[in-house]
């Protein structure tokens, strides 16, 4: 077992230069540099359903048999609030999520992943979006999913079907 580190959402705000201090700072912070180890690893999306379940049994093989490690992600939840004096752009606010601490714990207590070196990374955000950007700065062999069923996945089009349209790398979806 491997264990898990949780990073800081993607969404965070940074602080921003200030034009009158006598050194420039930069406007956003590095992300954090990733654990060599885990380049070209596989990635997948995990946030403790059924399908992504299946996704993970799947990832987890598929690093098994390709001697790489396992970037599990789990996206935030956010959620859009319109501020409507004035007239500004919508705004995300984080909620606190402290799903990621519960599946961090479940992992670290699963047998299953004790063959596999693997880390849980934590983000906020669109789901698309930052399984893609993990999958960049690891430099991910593929990207594994799990199916969206039901009338939500139907309206606003599923994670998976998004994601492969859009991915840089292979996504692999699992039903």
């Amino acid at each position: 077992m491997a264990g898990h580190e949780f990073f800081e959402p993607a969404d965070r705000k940074r602080p921003v230069a200030d034009p009158t201090a006598a050194e420039p700072q930069a406007a956003e912070e590095p992300r954090h540099s990733c654990d060599p180890a885990f380049k070209h690893g596989v990635v997948v999306g995990f946030d403790g359903s059924t399908s992504s379940e299946r996704a993970l049994a799947y990832a987890i093989g598929m690093a098994h048999r390709s001697g790489s490690g396992l970037i599990i992600v789990h996206v935030a939840n956010r959620l859009p609030t319109t501020v409507w004096a004035g007239c500004e752009p919508p705004v995300f606010v984080d909620v606190p999520d402290h799903r990621t601490e519960v599946l961090g714990l479940e992992l670290a207590c699963a047998d299953y992943l004790a063959e596999v070196p693997w880390i849980l990374v934590e983000r906020g955000g669109d789901i698309c979006h930052e399984l893609e950007e993990v999958g960049r700065e690891y430099e991910a062999d593929a990207i594994v999913v799990g199916s969206t069923h039901g009338i939500v996945g139907r309206i606003f089009g599923s994670v998976a079907g998004r994601l492969a349209k859009r991915a840089k790398r292979p996504v692999v979806v699992i039903p």
